[in-house]
C-alpha cells in the first residue's frame, strides 16, 4: 500500500507564508492565529503547502490509514483553502452568514478573508476543532 505523501515536517510555517503573495500571506497569518487559538497547538507544515494544527488518525474501509491535521489551510493560487475535517452538513446556518465562499467535501474555498465575517469564521473553526476532539492523537 502506498505511503501518504502529505506528512508533518519541520519546515517553517512562517517562512512558507512569507513567500506567499498578498493577500495570501496576511490572510494566512490571520488564519494561523485563529486556528492556534482554537486548537491550543502550534502550526506545523504538512507536506510542502499545508499548514496544520494537531492531528488525528484515519482509517478507510479499504484498510488505508494515516494521519492528518485536525484543522488546517493552504494558501493556494486560486483560493485560500481551509480544511474543515467534519465537513459542512452540520454548519449550514453558519455558512449562510459566513460571506463569499465555496465548499467541497471538507474544504472551504475563499478568495480573501475580507469577503468573510471573521466572527462566523472563528465560530466555524472552533466548532470544527471541538467536533474532532475525540479523534485527536
Amino acid at each position: 500500500m502506498a505511503e501518504a505523501k502529505t506528512k508533518v515536517n519541520d519546515a517553517s510555517v512562517f517562512e512558507f507564508l512569507d513567500r506567499q503573495p498578498e493577500p495570501r500571506r496576511s490572510d494566512g497569518l490571520e488564519v494561523v492565529e485563529m486556528m492556534k487559538k482554537a486548537t491550543g497547538e502550534e502550526p506545523k507544515m504538512w507536506g510542502p503547502s499545508i499548514v496544520g494544527f494537531g492531528k488525528y488518525r484515519y482509517r478507510y474501509e479499504s484498510g488505508r490509514e494515516g494521519e492528518w491535521p485536525i484543522i488546517g489551510f493552504s494558501p493556494r493560487k486560486a483560493d485560500l483553502t481551509l480544511y474543515i475535517i467534519p465537513g459542512f452538513s452540520r454548519y449550514e446556518e453558519l455558512l449562510s452568514r459566513l460571506g463569499k465562499h465555496k465548499t467541497g467535501k471538507s474544504c472551504l474555498y475563499v478568495k480573501k478573508l475580507a469577503d468573510l465575517d471573521r466572527e462566523v469564521l472563528t465560530e466555524l473553526i472552533t466548532d470544527s476543532v471541538a467536533a474532532m476532539a475525540s479523534k485527536r492523537v
